[in-house]
């Protein structure tokens, strides 16, 4: 009896023991689940429609879309390493013109502000953009006279909510400030809020395992004399690229800032001229051929118009972009990607 005795309590002490082992392991795994909880970097809430940044509260703000002068008088300008996108397309002759979108920053002076053109305001519209323009061309002061697009027209507000600087001569001296813009949209009883259709975007892991031809350095040519000329050069410390003009780097005019650029698309598509002045309209609807650039690599793309969104495609499937601010440059189908675009000083 005393041996059956013995071996029940040992049996016990270890059924005991197990039991006790038992309810401490789970309370280990719990801590160190616990733990790689609080070591994970948190996750943003939201992020901007156009660039894909965090942001903790969720942007309900409306887009602007701001007509900047691209003339050499008009350079450096204000406000443009503060924009998640900026188009760059011919206006007449061999200038081009900007179409600047700000929906995650507010610029506190943009400009020089210039004339309207037809195709400028559609993208404004495919964006639910307000649009800010100083002039306009026939075409384009038929729409916005029509309500087509929420606009600020400076020919309207020229000394009032436009400025004109006393450095530099008309047309190439007049200026908003982000300030005066919803000012001006409230006074016409615009909304401010309503997002812009939004990129698809990259991690940041996988914007790492970006692969394409090299592409650290590319010329854009728009004309023989080579006024508006762009060029784009990668800085791999950055891993940005950085914009130039006629050789001179593009930076911001108040605080000197540059512009750095993160997914640049060239797309290329149909102009035609419209009248004897040299006006074009540009087709920004019908989709075509592109080159995306993005840390260091360019890839041949398809292009198409999503929702108002210029968006580019490889084998069908839309191309994500890497989160930051966006280039888009527009080139003639004559003469085409081919003459037009360069990689590398080739």
């Amino acid at each position: 009896m005393k041996k059956w005795a013995v071996a029940a309590a040992a049996v016990l002490l270890l059924l005991s023991g197990c039991s006790k082992e038992e309810v401490k392991a789970p309370e280990k795994q719990k801590k160190v689940v616990e733990q790689a909880v609080e070591e994970q970097e948190p996750q943003p809430a939201y992020t901007f429609p156009l660039t894909g940044m965090s942001v903790e509260v969720q942007p309900e703000q409306r887009a602007i879309a701001v007509m900047i002068n691209n003339h050499p008088m008009a350079r450096p300008q204000s406000g443009l390493s503060k924009a998640d996108i900026v188009y760059e397309i011919l206006a007449e002759g061999d200038i081009t013109r900007f179409l600047a979108i700000f929906q995650s920053e507010k610029p506190a002076n943009i400009g020089p502000v210039r004339s309207a053109r037809d195709y400028y305001i559609n993208l404004a519209k495919g964006l639910n953009a307000i649009y800010i323009a100083h002039g306009y061309s026939p075409e384009a002061k038929k729409m916005l006279n029509s309500n087509y697009v929420d606009n600020l027209n400076g020919m309207n507000y020229d000394g009032t909510l436009f400025k004109r600087s006393k450095t530099r001569k008309a047309p190439h001296n007049s200026y908003i400030t982000y300030e005066n813009v919803i000012k001006g949209a409230k006074q016409k009883k615009y909304s401010v809020n309503g997002l812009p259709p939004s990129f698809q975007f990259l991690t940041e892991e996988e914007s790492k395992l970006i692969n394409g031809n090299e592409a650290t350095l590319v010329n854009i040519t728009y004309s023989q004399s080579g006024v508006s000329n762009s060029k784009f050069q990668y800085d791999e410390s950055l891993g940005k690229y950085k914009r130039f003009s006629s050789g001179k780097q593009t930076i911001d005019q108040d605080h000197n800032k540059p512009v750095l650029i993160d997914n640049i698309l060239i797309i290329e598509t149909i102009h035609t001229f419209i009248d004897s002045y040299g006006r074009r309209d540009v087709d920004l609807t019908s989709g075509g051929k592109g080159y995306l650039l993005q840390k260091g690599k360019v890839n041949e793309v398809d292009w198409i118009n999503r929702d108002g969104l210029i968006v580019p495609l490889k084998n069908g499937e839309e191309v994500k972009m890497v989160p930051g601010k966006t280039w888009v440059n527009v080139v003639p189908t004559k003469p085409g990607l081919q003459k037009s675009v360069t990689f590398n000083g080739e």
